[in-house]
């Protein structure tokens, strides 16, 4: 791996990419710190459509931080994240809806149903999710049948599900998956994976940004980042 600067990562071309130049990602030397602590330094990439960038590295090197900066959900300390798409920047909220995002942390409301969940992103997305729709995602992520029961008697495995038809409600040309197999059993695994191909394989190119240290989800990359701890 080749160190590119004084960047506390380092980036692994895996395999060359001729896809167009939209949708993609500009990663300009991000830097973020939680007070004294910084938790990675100028972290520069461009992910390009049909590509997937795997983010790796210890515990508390930085792998959901960055994610979660790439979302929008967090301003980098210094440095900034370019949202390309259709070769126009793209910023702002308007950014999140060129994106789906999967992580540990998503909310989920056990008081309501698969379905009223589903609904309730929708309408923040603003999709319209009629009850056909909404079948064929909880189809997709292998809940088909169970839309109608509360979340809250959901186990595991099935609330993680319910994250990708979240994530690809509103058919985004970015994910961003975070610990993407996390509590899957192996049809989950396959379904994941199956999501992730799809996604690299629709027009115009989709784009996968995904933070994991499973040796099977490496494989998957085109790109790498490894986060080092200590920077």
């Amino acid at each position: 791996m080749s160190k590119q600067g004084d960047t506390r990562s380092n980036i692994v071309n895996v395999k060359d990419s001729t896809a167009a130049l939209s949708p993609s990602i500009i990663l300009d030397r991000i830097t973020h710190n939680f007070g004294a602590r910084c938790v990675f330094r100028n972290v520069c990439c461009t992910v390009k459509p049909g590509e997937m960038l795997i983010v790796s590295g210890a515990n508390g090197s930085g792998k959901s931080t960055l994610l979660r900066v790439i979302a929008g959900l967090l301003t980098p300390s210094t440095g900034t994240v370019q949202v390309m798409a259709d070769g126009e920047k793209v910023v702002g909220f308007d950014s999140r809806r060129h994106m789906g995002y999967v992580a540990p942390d998503l909310v989920l409301y056990r008081e309501l149903t698969g379905a009223e969940n589903l609904q309730f992103f929708a309408e923040l997305h603003g999709v319209r999710l009629d009850r056909g729709a909404t079948i064929d995602l909880l189809t997709r992520v292998g809940l088909r049948g169970r839309g109608r029961d509360l979340v809250g008697a959901y186990s595991s495995g099935m609330r993680q599900r319910l994250k990708y038809a979240f994530a690809l409600l509103h058919n985004p040309p970015i994910l961003l998956l975070d610990e993407p197999t996390a509590n899957l059993d192996v049809d989950g695994i396959a379904i994941v994976e199956s999501i992730a191909e799809a996604q690299q394989r629709r027009e115009g190119g989709g784009l996968t940004i995904v933070a994991t240290n499973e040796p099977r989800e490496l494989a998957w990359s085109d790109l790498r980042i490894h986060l080092e701890t200590g920077a």
